[in-house]
């Protein structure tokens, strides 16, 4: 493959030094933010880096079940005609939950001519990431995800019990150690894969919802290479948890009473020299620093149908429950969408809040920093400070974000700053699939439907 992607030296060099590795499984990510791929036997690998692995150029917008997307013009009218897979350079490496014999690779997706797909979220992000670079900029940005443990009792879904105890999860305990110690076995696992893959993950957490943890991967100067390791953190954590007898998920609002998961995006920006734009003594950071906050909260609400891409992400953003409810900013406050944590001047930051942990990680990392580019560009004012409780000042003021799913798509389809960066066909493709997920999603019955209707109707 011309342009991109990994030399096939790589692939030989990784075989000699494991031999004993059998099968490989390629990874690409389409829209959905759900793995797929292939899984190859040793011997094809070479075929993988020499643009022989072919897939459906559907894939790239197949819905979160994996099923084709008519409206996105890439089923009938192309003659689902085929892409290749072209692997990420550094990312094939041992998976060591799916056998001692079991390796994976990242991929791309590109055009029969070599060319990356403007379809492809890496692309998407690789896009966004060109207009930074072309101001002599890079963002520093890590992800930091929460999430539940959950297992399957008489046909529902309820938090995991500790395997230590026996008991359910019952209170908050927001950083108690002993949840941290119920997940033990869990988090060992995840942290030997973490380390044998080479992500910086960093330490384990206990968040204030029962059950839920929270973990961060340490700050990367390539954002892409973030988004990597998100998404090879969310396939781990669920590889891990299934040999446990548990499940690690990742959705948005998977139980009604608490709090749900987030994806939260900490930033900070490189300039030729290697220092922090937004670096100063004063905890609201640098002009460079506002005016991307800035940014994102004027792009914040076109940006809502990536941020919470699903129809359960949106029963996350609840008052009082740590998911943000407007496009404000505070410094060193928690109630607010894009918040500057504290620490040295030159660590300074913003750390986007908005993100449901069922987010693409490219695609949210795409959206979060072209708005942050906007805000630099334009010299965005972010407007005054949010001290206190974010919920109330929002409430006052009634600037909400999209609440409904429906009205999200349409604002990014109407997005002006989104079709610029992220691309037209891109936009119109994403806002396609996801007009197609609402309707199969709203065509289902559901038990609450029953519930419901079923006798009082």
């Amino acid at each position: 493959m011309s342009g991109f992607g990994a030399d096939r030296t790589e692939a030989e060099a990784f075989l000699v030094a494991n031999p004993d590795i059998a099968f490989v499984e390629t990874l690409f990510t389409p829209l959905s933010g759900v793995a797929r791929g292939k899984r190859l036997r040793r011997s094809e690998l070479a075929k993988v880096y020499g643009g022989g692995a072919f897939v459906p150029s559907s894939i790239v917008a197949v819905d979160i079940l994996g099923a084709d997307c008519e409206a996105s013009g890439l089923v009938w009218e192309t003659g689902d005609a085929d892409a290749v897979l072209v692997p990420v350079s550094g990312s094939l490496v041992r998976a060591p939950w799916l056998g001692s014999d079991v390796a994976q690779v990242t991929c791309s997706l590109a055009t029969l001519d070599g060319q990356r797909s403007s379809f492809d979220p890496r692309a998407v992000l690789a896009r966004v990431l060109d207009r930074f670079a072309a101001d002599g900029l890079a963002p520093m940005v890590a992800c930091e995800l929460e999430f539940y443990l959950v297992e399957r009792r008489r046909g529902k879904v309820t938090r995991r019990r500790s395997p230590l105890t026996g008991r359910d999860p019952f209170g908050p305990e927001a950083h108690g150690l002993s949840e941290t110690e119920d997940a033990g076995d869990f988090l060992r696992a995840l942290w030997a894969v973490a380390d044998a893959q080479g992500w910086p993950l960093e330490g384990a957490s206990a968040e204030a919802s029962p059950g839920q943890l929270e973990m961060t991967l340490h700050h990367r100067p390539d954002a892409l290479q973030a988004g990597d390791d998100a998404i090879a953190f969310k396939r781990a954590a669920k590889g891990v948890a299934r040999p446990l007898g548990c499940e690690a998920t990742f959705m948005a609002k998977p139980f009604e009473n608490i709090a749900g998961s987030g994806m939260h995006i900490h930033m900070s920006m490189i300039d030729k020299e290697n220092a922090n734009i937004f670096a100063a003594e004063e905890a609201e950071g640098t002009p460079a620093l506002r005016h991307a906050i800035g940014g994102m909260a004027a792009t914040m609400a076109e940006s809502m149908a990536v941020l919470a891409p699903n129809a359960n992400s949106y029963r996350r953003y609840v008052a009082h429950s740590y998911a943000p409810t407007a496009p404000n900013w505070g410094i060193n406050n928690r109630t607010v969408a894009l918040r500057i944590p504290a620490g040295s001047s030159a660590s300074r930051r913003v750390e986007h809040r908005v993100a449901g942990a069922d987010a693409n990680p490219y695609l949210a990392l795409a959206v979060v920093l072209a708005g942050a580019h906007y805000g630099l560009t334009h010299q965005t004012d972010p407007g005054a400070e949010t001290s206190g409780d974010g919920y109330a000042a929002a409430a006052k003021s009634g600037d909400r974000l999209p609440t409904d799913w429906l009205a999200a798509i349409e604002r990014f389809d109407r997005s002006a700053v989104m079709r610029d960066y992220l691309g037209e066909a891109f936009v119109d493709l994403f806002v396609a699939v996801k007009r197609t997920e609402q309707e199969r999603f709203n065509a289902g019955v559901t038990s609450l439907d029953y519930d419901w209707y079923l006798q009082g109707a």
